[in-house]
């Protein structure tokens, strides 16, 4: 288990510098366009782009780990022969979608009067310029997956870092010369960039080599079988920000909304998803050979272990991220064309949003366990009821009484329900439990330093409030920070314990 936590955190911390950069990306559209429609251009624009990456490359590398490690898989064939199917579909997709341009931007900005037609042009530009780069991130997926069950994560971990570096940099110089059609631009090379610094990775291993097998067999009727429900189940996410998307506009709450969304839920996915990427990076390829070996115990141990540490990690953050969404707003987006107006407008959203983030985390999480047990189809079926029932309900109903929020609060309420089913049913069909006996107390014994988690930074954020936002925040950040690792260590919370035994060997050997 320590080894797994030093891959773990060596690969989160690419991965936060990786999604900082992504971030920055984000502050400068802020910064540059506010809560425009130039905004809104770039958001919708890279929507299906990104949603095809996330999606599409990450349902067929999913697939692509779990049949790469049974035993009855011949690895050389089947990398050819999944590379061809992984290059073909994204190439199809793609020309279907460029194909549909024009009917899928109206309907993405459909029942919205204030869009004027140069918004729509512009979103068109983007769309262009930005679709293209969906085959080579789609590729990226791929060979991130072939370099992590060959145990090399930090160069897929790495990619995401080049990828967003890269995207911000050009598209913020750029911006100067051609204005926000820079960001399409940028999205486009950038991919190039990230799939180039893969491929050189994966040649350097010296392993089963990339070409085209357009052979058919067993093994990719397998993969096919797998991918499609994946495709549903395991993009829950993306599925949900195209929903939030698409009914700000059915449900009218105007320009402005588009923006105030996606920034409030890329503000709670930050955490949310460098903590969870890192986890199901090095988790998946594991339970692959785990499951092949028959090792069950190990896989409950897995289960058990991970849930507790996405309470124990998640659900302090989400508090500050609740009670302190005013201030973190404030301190990262509110500079030039971001307003008080976008911070008044943003801070609701993202407050229903921060409660989602361990319910969404926990529904990546327990769903690699389904697939690691090849079982892609209940994901799927429980996806779509949350999603596109739950979800869809909760924010027709709350419309007209929380406005905007509405659409967080479907997002939160589906969340929670997602996961409670997946937890119920992994409890009776798999035997994963959280916990029996003992290890089920190591559950509940966190529940008293969380309250007082909650109550010290909910204090905080009442009375520790200055004129600078940022000393507010340093603030901020500091009584939480020393609070939640006091409780912690006061309630002699297991895995805290854990973490500071391996800090103070660390800590003494370097002194010996």
């Amino acid at each position: 288990m320590n080894k797994f936590l030093k891959i773990v955190g060596a690969v989160a911390i690419i991965n936060i510098a990786a999604r900082l950069f992504g971030f920055f990306r984000e502050m400068a559209i802020g910064y540059q366009y506010g809560i425009t429609a130039a905004a809104d251009s770039i958001f919708t624009a890279y929507m299906l782009p990104n949603f095809l990456y996330l999606v599409v490359g990450g349902a067929f590398t999913t697939a692509v780990i779990s049949i790469y490690n049974r035993k009855t898989t011949d690895q050389r064939e089947f990398v050819r022969q999944s590379f061809t199917i992984v290059l073909s579909s994204g190439i199809i997709m793609t020309a279907i979608v460029l194909l549909f341009t024009e009917p899928i931007i109206n309907l993405l900005y459909e029942n919205n009067q204030d869009i004027t037609p140069d918004t729509i042009e512009l979103t068109k530009h983007l769309f262009y310029w930005m679709m293209p780069s969906s085959i080579f991130l789609i590729l990226a997926s791929y060979y991130s997956g072939l370099l992590n069950v060959n145990n090399k994560f930090h160069l897929s971990s790495f990619s995401i870092l080049i990828y967003n570096v890269a995207f911000l940099v050009i598209a913020v110089g750029l911006s100067y010369i051609v204005g926000p059609i820079a960001y399409g631009i940028s999205a486009f090379f950038s991919s190039i960039i990230m799939i180039y610094f893969l491929v050189v990775g994966y040649h350097k291993l010296n392993t089963h080599s990339i070409g085209l097998s357009f052979k058919r067999n067993q093994t990719t009727k397998e993969l096919w079988i797998m991918v499609l429900p994946i495709m549903i189940g395991g993009g829950t996410i993306q599925i949900y920000a195209l929903l939030q998307r698409f009914f700000v506009n059915i449900l009218g709450f105007g320009d402005s909304a588009i923006s105030a969304v996606n920034y409030a839920s890329r503000l709670t996915q930050f955490p949310q998803t460098i903590l969870i990427t890192a986890v199901t990076t090095v988790i998946y390829p594991i339970l692959s050979r785990k499951e092949a070996a028959d090792d069950h115990d190990s896989i409950k141990d897995l289960y058990s272990r991970g849930l507790r540490y996405l309470v124990l990690l998640l659900i302090p953050v989400s508090t500050f991220a609740y009670f302190y969404s005013e201030n973190i707003i404030q301190v990262i987006f509110e500079y030039g064309n971001f307003t008080q107006e976008g911070t008044f407008i943003t801070t609701p959203v993202m407050q229903i949003f921060a409660l989602s983030m361990f319910f969404l985390a926990a529904n990546t999480y327990i769903t690699r366990f389904y697939y690691a047990k090849g079982d892609s189809l209940i994901p799927v079926v429980f996806s779509i009821v949350n999603v596109f029932v739950v979800n869809i309900a909760v924010m027709y109903l709350l419309a007209d009484v929380a406005g905007v929020s509405a659409i967080a609060w479907g997002t939160f309420i589906s969340s929670i329900t997602n996961t409670l089913m997946l937890i119920v049913y992994a409890h009776f069909k798999y035997q994963l439990k959280l916990g029996s006996g003992r290890p089920f107390l190591e559950f509940l014994k966190p529940i008293i330093p969380l309250i007082l988690i909650v109550c010290v930074t909910y204090l905080s954020s009442k009375y520790f409030v200055f004129d600078y936002k940022w000393v507010t925040f340093i603030v901020g950040v500091a009584i939480f920070t020393l609070s939640t690792i006091g409780f912690f260590a006061l309630f002699k919370i297991k895995e805290v314990e854990e973490y500071i035994r391996v800090i103070k060997k660390k800590f003494f050997k370097s002194e010996q």
